[in-house]
């Protein structure tokens, strides 16, 4: 059954080990960092009891007439993914922000793994009944999941064995009861997540010496032996008048080592099996790409809505190149949403049944959403102006010695006051022109993969056959050299 907000905040208080700025924290649902976004995955476990949510957050089990909520639904109807679209919708529409971490985004990562349950039974058939019943767990419990991927790494040109081997994380012996694993994962928000769904990030696993680093398991975040060292947070820096969304969404980054953890067999996905490795890190973002593109389409939604108020605020909606600026963010927003609607359209299914977003749409859509974002933050900055990086903050405005002066140069016309002046412009120096918003635009390579990755993804997806076909007939080609192509392919 779906878990109350109340029910998640004492999941974690579970003795983990975290620790920011030299202070090891205590309780990380009250300290000042973590209790914003705390409270915001509190809020998602909520919307699913409040009668005006609850059926677009959750949905009846036919089998068992449990409640269970939407995010880790198995999908396998278009209506699966309406409804999960649906529901970020709505989660973002209550806290009125943007928060990536949240579970329905990883638990996707697991499904790309049940789709290669053959793989997982040429090693060992419990691999695979592993995942089936984590899956099942997660659908059942509702636990908040997140994914760890990326290791310190180290040096890139050397092997693991060749410097520290703990730059990547890695077994170091079996037990009775399970595996001892031991290095490090950066994870965004771990600190405060019940679970994590742990692989590797190698490509290249031609060398039979690096099976110790091919294992793949889920780790619950408060077992002994695992220490979490959290980036410095951006909440309470500064008034949260001034930085709003730096206050309340701030995702905590953290570096999770791995100090001879013990991994009960139970939770181990796949070990020593360089094949499953593999497999997972083709097919990682087989469903997971589309809440994060959903996550970029919000956000094109707040650089467009930002932008458009200061230039309706300051009179210059009429002017041409203002205009074809809007049109371009316009295009970008539009791009993104045609993409999502065309992968659920298009679906296909996937090899375990499940019914997945159509790959080269889904793949195709990331990439113009993470390649263009910066452009698109660029020209809503243009037309937001050079106010957001000079105008004075809250304490000035309240302040009697220059209030009045504020007041007077903030007020636009009888229609915009001061107050919704300053907090217009807050709310884009925030969105755009923050540490904040640089963090944000960062994390993209980290959340949704380097833009290599991305063009990788597309180049396996897409249908290269279709245009060859199509230039063969027309150029009158023979057969024999389509057939010949395909085989250079496949080689």
């Amino acid at each position: 059954m779906i878990r109350t907000g109340e029910e998640y905040r004492e999941s974690l208080r579970d003795g983990r080990e975290v620790y920011m700025n030299g202070e090891k924290i205590v309780d990380v649902t009250t300290h000042p960092a973590f209790k914003p976004i705390v409270d915001i995955r509190a809020r998602i476990y909520d919307l699913a009891h409040e009668p005006a949510t609850a059926e677009v957050m959750s949905y009846v089990d036919p089998r068992t007439g449990e409640l269970n909520s939407i995010g880790p639904k198995l999908p396998r109807t278009r209506a699966d993914w309406r409804a999960k679209r649906l529901a970020v919708d709505t989660v973002l529409d209550d806290i009125n922000g943007i928060v990536t971490r949240v579970g329905d985004e990883t638990v996707g990562e697991m499904w790309s793994l049940f789709d290669g349950h053959d793989v997982l039974d040429d090693v060992d058939p419990r691999f695979s009944e592993n995942i089936r019943n984590h899956i099942a767990t997660a659908v059942r419990a509702d636990p908040f999941h997140v994914s760890a991927n990326t290791d310190p790494k180290g040096d890139r040109s050397k092997r693991p064995q060749d410097q520290d081997p703990d730059m990547l994380l890695h077994v170091v012996r079996e037990t009775e009861n399970g595996i001892v694993v031991r290095g490090a994962k950066y994870e965004t928000a771990a600190a405060y997540a019940n679970q994590a769904f742990v692989k590797p990030t190698i490509a290249n696993w031609g060398d039979e010496e690096l099976s110790d680093y091919a294992v793949g398991f889920i780790a619950q975040m408060g077992q002994p032996g695992l220490k979490m060292i959290c980036r410095t947070g951006f909440a309470g820096r500064a008034p949260a008048a001034d930085y709003p969304l730096s206050n309340q969404f701030d995702e905590i980054d953290t570096l999770v080592v791995f100090d001879d953890v013990e991994i009960p067999w139970e939770n181990v996905l796949f070990y020593r099996h360089t094949r499953a490795a593999a497999y997972i890190r083709a097919t990682l973002h087989r469903y997971s790409a589309f809440p994060f593109v959903q996550r970029t389409l919000r956000m094109a939604d707040l650089l467009i809505g930002t932008a458009l108020f200061n230039i309706r605020q300051t009179g210059l909606e009429k002017q041409q190149a203002v205009q074809e600026k809007l049109a371009a963010l316009a295009c970008y927003r539009e791009g993104i949403n045609a993409h999502l609607i065309a992968a659920i359209e298009q679906a296909e299914e996937s090899p375990a049944g499940l019914l997945m977003p159509n790959q080269s749409l889904l793949y195709t859509g990331r990439v113009l959403a993470t390649s263009q974002l910066p452009a698109m933050m660029h020209i809503a900055r243009e037309l937001c102006g050079g106010q957001i990086c000079v105008t004075p903050d809250v304490a000035a405005f309240e302040d009697p010695a220059t209030a009045p002066w504020l007041e007077k140069f903030y007020t636009i016309g009888d229609e915009w006051l001061a107050e919704d002046r300053r907090k217009l412009l807050a709310f884009a120096r925030d969105l755009i022109n923050s540490d904040y918003a640089g963090h944000r635009l960062t994390f993209q390579l980290f959340a949704q993969s380097p833009p290599f990755a991305n063009l990788a993804a597309v180049y396996r997806s897409f249908d290269w056959d279709g245009p060859l076909q199509k230039v063969q007939q027309a150029a009158g080609l023979s057969e024999t050299v389509l057939s010949k192509n395909a085989r250079n392919a496949q080689g």
